[in-house]
Protein backbone atom coordinates (compact mmCIF):
# COMPACT_ATOMS: atom_id res chain seq x y z
CA UNK A 1 0.00 0.00 0.00
CA UNK A 2 1.20 3.51 -0.74
CA UNK A 3 2.00 5.57 2.32
CA UNK A 4 0.38 8.98 2.00
CA UNK A 5 2.67 11.36 3.83
CA UNK A 6 1.36 14.77 2.84
CA UNK A 7 -1.58 16.59 1.37
CA UNK A 8 0.33 16.82 -1.91
CA UNK A 9 0.42 13.04 -2.17
CA UNK A 10 -3.31 12.83 -1.53
CA UNK A 11 -3.96 15.56 -4.09
CA UNK A 12 -1.82 13.78 -6.67
CA UNK A 13 -3.65 10.52 -6.05
CA UNK A 14 -7.04 12.20 -6.50
CA UNK A 15 -5.82 13.97 -9.65
CA UNK A 16 -4.48 10.71 -11.13
CA UNK A 17 -7.80 9.00 -10.46
CA UNK A 18 -9.86 11.84 -11.91
CA UNK A 19 -7.77 12.12 -15.05
CA UNK A 20 -7.74 8.37 -15.55
CA UNK A 21 -11.54 8.36 -15.37
CA UNK A 22 -11.72 11.27 -17.81
CA UNK A 23 -9.39 9.43 -20.18
CA UNK A 24 -11.55 6.31 -20.01
CA UNK A 25 -14.74 8.30 -20.70
CA UNK A 26 -13.10 10.05 -23.67
CA UNK A 27 -12.02 6.66 -25.00
CA UNK A 28 -15.60 5.43 -24.77
CA UNK A 29 -16.77 8.52 -26.69
CA UNK A 30 -14.11 7.81 -29.31
CA UNK A 31 -15.44 4.29 -29.84
CA UNK A 32 -19.18 5.01 -29.81
CA UNK A 33 -19.16 8.56 -31.18
CA UNK A 34 -22.01 8.85 -33.68
CA UNK A 35 -20.19 11.23 -36.03
CA UNK A 36 -16.66 12.18 -37.00
CA UNK A 37 -16.84 15.47 -35.10
CA UNK A 38 -17.42 13.64 -31.83
CA UNK A 39 -14.44 11.41 -32.53
CA UNK A 40 -12.20 14.40 -33.28
CA UNK A 41 -13.22 16.06 -30.01
CA UNK A 42 -12.66 12.80 -28.13
CA UNK A 43 -9.14 12.52 -29.57
CA UNK A 44 -8.39 16.12 -28.62
CA UNK A 45 -9.72 15.50 -25.10
CA UNK A 46 -7.59 12.38 -24.80
CA UNK A 47 -4.54 14.41 -25.85
CA UNK A 48 -5.21 17.03 -23.18
CA UNK A 49 -5.78 14.32 -20.56
CA UNK A 50 -2.55 12.57 -21.56
CA UNK A 51 -0.64 15.84 -21.24
CA UNK A 52 -2.09 16.37 -17.78
CA UNK A 53 -1.15 12.81 -16.78
CA UNK A 54 2.41 13.37 -17.99
CA UNK A 55 2.66 16.58 -15.95
CA UNK A 56 1.27 14.81 -12.88
CA UNK A 57 3.80 12.02 -13.37
CA UNK A 58 6.55 14.64 -13.40
CA UNK A 59 5.17 16.18 -10.23
CA UNK A 60 4.99 12.81 -8.52
CA UNK A 61 8.55 11.96 -9.58
CA UNK A 62 9.80 15.46 -8.71
CA UNK A 63 11.52 15.91 -12.06
CA UNK A 64 11.19 18.52 -14.80
CA UNK A 65 12.05 16.17 -17.63
CA UNK A 66 8.41 15.17 -18.10
CA UNK A 67 7.39 18.79 -18.67
CA UNK A 68 9.43 18.93 -21.86
CA UNK A 69 7.80 15.73 -23.03
CA UNK A 70 4.38 17.21 -22.26
CA UNK A 71 5.17 20.30 -24.35
CA UNK A 72 6.23 18.18 -27.32
CA UNK A 73 3.13 16.01 -26.93
CA UNK A 74 0.96 19.16 -26.83
CA UNK A 75 2.43 20.47 -30.08
CA UNK A 76 2.03 17.14 -31.85
CA UNK A 77 -1.49 16.71 -30.50
CA UNK A 78 -2.55 20.13 -31.78
CA UNK A 79 -1.14 19.49 -35.25
CA UNK A 80 -2.76 16.04 -35.38
CA UNK A 81 -6.15 17.42 -34.36
CA UNK A 82 -6.02 20.17 -36.98
CA UNK A 83 -4.89 17.75 -39.69
CA UNK A 84 -7.62 15.22 -38.87
CA UNK A 85 -10.30 17.94 -38.77
CA UNK A 86 -9.17 19.29 -42.16
CA UNK A 87 -9.20 15.78 -43.60
CA UNK A 88 -12.74 15.16 -42.38
CA UNK A 89 -14.02 18.54 -43.61
CA UNK A 90 -12.26 18.76 -46.96
CA UNK A 91 -11.05 15.27 -47.75
CA UNK A 92 -7.49 16.55 -48.22
CA UNK A 93 -4.91 17.73 -45.70
CA UNK A 94 -2.56 19.65 -47.99
CA UNK A 95 -4.02 21.95 -50.61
Amino acid sequence: MIALTSMTDIGLLIAFGSLSLAQLLAMIRLVIGPCAGDRILALDTMTVNAIALIVLLGMAGETRLYLEGALIFAMLGFVATVAYARFVLRGDIIE
